[in-house]
């Protein structure tokens, strides 16, 4: 593996991994067949390497287009190349399990966001990424009302240091659209809790439908050095594939930090 945080020796800009390693074996969404990857030539044989994958494009650190969740909605080849390097800011905001990012913790942080950013949430669930109940089934989610602030600021991306956007049991890990995919996860919640899932979440994917409604997508995954840049105002790079009816895609997310102010994008664009 390469370094995750480098720094160019002229501009002294500062690029920071927020990718999860992508590969055989990574996590993927219960009910999904595993990552394939194959080689069709070899350097013993052919003197060239070659390989041939097969994936769903939903896993690892990944990008969503509206078509995702939105019928009719714009495929990743039809979203403006600009969206996705551009000024953002990467929101600390700490939850554990099965806890929801709110709309009161982004206003309590609505200084840091202007409209235009890319808005990346930083859990700490970032650390947990592994073929893991806990990964998928345990982790924090947006409430609806969070990403409706979101909307209404404005911003152009949002992302997630989780494996969904919404809490597990508001999506087919528990009792929406054919699941429970993971078969203990409501009775594990309810158990835990004392609170009937049917009555917590009662909507499938509200908040990432609400973002994707809207025309904003949505970044799964968040990783790698992500708790270097937390609470900062970074540049973002999070460029997709050009895929016309494309629905996601993986993506190579990085930070880029100018503390110096001497090779900003834009004025004022990053502050430290």
């Amino acid at each position: 593996m390469t370094e995750a945080h480098t720094v160019d020796p002229r501009s002294g800009l500062e690029f920071i991994e927020l990718s999860h390693e992508w590969g055989h074996g990574i996590p993927v969404w219960p009910g999904d067949v595993d990552v394939r990857i194959e080689r069709t030539a070899h350097h013993a044989r052919f003197g060239v390497m070659s390989q041939r994958i097969t994936a769903n494009m939903h896993n690892g650190t990944h990008l969503n287009a509206p078509l995702h969740l939105i019928q009719r909605g714009a495929d990743i080849a039809a979203l403006p190349i600009d969206l996705f390097f551009r000024n953002g800011v990467v929101l600390d905001i700490p939850k554990g399990r099965w806890e929801l990012v709110t709309e009161a913790d982004l206003a309590a942080q609505a200084d840091k966001v202007k409209a235009g950013d890319i808005v990346l949430i930083r859990t700490g669930w970032h650390t947990r990424h592994a073929e893991s109940q806990e990964w998928f089934g345990l982790a924090p989610g947006m409430s609806k009302g969070a990403a409706e602030w979101l909307i209404g600021r404005k911003v152009s991306v949002v992302g997630m240091d989780t494996a969904a956007i919404d809490h597990p049991l508001a999506t087919s890990l528990g009792l929406h659209r054919g699941g429970p995919q993971m078969k203990r996860l409501p009775g594990l919640y309810q158990s835990e809790t004392g609170r009937d899932p049917r009555t917590d979440f009662p909507e499938w994917n509200p908040a990432h439908r609400a973002l994707l409604a809207a025309g904003i997508p949505t970044i799964e995954g968040v990783g790698g050095d992500v708790a270097k840049v937390a609470g900062k105002r970074v540049t973002i790079h999070a460029l997709p594939w050009r895929w016309g009816s494309g629905d996601a895609c993986g993506i190579r997310l990085m930070a880029i930090l100018d503390r110096t102010g001497a090779a900003r994008i834009e004025q004022g664009g990053m502050e430290k």
